[in-house]
């Protein structure tokens, strides 16, 4: 049976908060959907425990917009209100309040605030996703991709350019490099007394082209 983790939520008049708490969370999916309906499912603890959560928000949202952060402690979601203005309450319908739904009082602020604790949360540093551009949540997963940036590490790849010393299967480039002396060395396949004359042809093909 799956448990539920605890979530906070706060509000400004154009986006709700909404904070999981759930510590090293493993295969975490968020599924945001414009009418409000927000879930979420992952598994945490030695055990693989699985946990999910469902919420059924005050209104309509607007997904394209809103954005999340996957932490090593909690998943963060900044929702983007369809239309602005304060809700009264998180959740639509009259049942009672879940117990693992909480205020998120260091994020919150009321209506007739006004001064730095009406402002937005400041989110210096944390990166984030769209959950438009995930396709919703599948999307989520796919943050776990965004640890594949460390892809990007492939870049290491790159280190391939260090392959470019030999600028042998470059012949392309030619042109580009005809001014440095060091690239018009001839390869020393051939016989060793040809060297100086490979190398006078090489000077002369480094004329550039007009």
């Amino acid at each position: 049976m799956s448990r539920h983790p605890e979530v906070k939520w706060a509000q400004r008049a154009d986006k709700v908060y909404i904070t999981v708490l759930l510590s090293d969370a493993k295969n975490a999916k968020v599924d945001l959907q414009p009418d409000g309906v927000f879930t979420f499912t992952a598994t945490a603890g030695m055990d693989g425990n699985a946990y999910e959560v469902k919420l059924n928000l005050l209104d309509k949202v607007n997904v394209e917009e809103s954005k999340i952060n996957i932490g090593a402690r909690n998943i963060f979601c900044v929702v983007e209100k369809a239309e602005k203005g304060w809700w009264k309450k998180l959740l639509s319908g009259d049942a009672k309040t879940p117990h693992y739904l909480k205020v998120d009082w260091d994020k919150w602020a009321d209506e007739d605030e006004e001064g730095p604790a009406a402002r937005d949360v400041d989110l210096g540093g944390m990166d984030f996703s769209n959950f438009g551009a995930m396709g919703g949540m599948g999307g989520l997963g796919g943050m776990g991709g965004m640890g594949g940036l460390g892809g990007m590490g492939g870049m290491g790849g790159l280190g391939g350019m260090g392959g470019m010393g030999g600028m042998e299967g470059m012949g392309g480039m030619d042109d580009e490099f005809d001014d440095s002396d060091e690239e018009q060395e001839p390869e020393t396949t051939g016989d060793a007394e040809k060297t100086a004359e490979v190398s006078t042809e090489a000077k002369t093909e480094a004329a550039p082209a007009t």
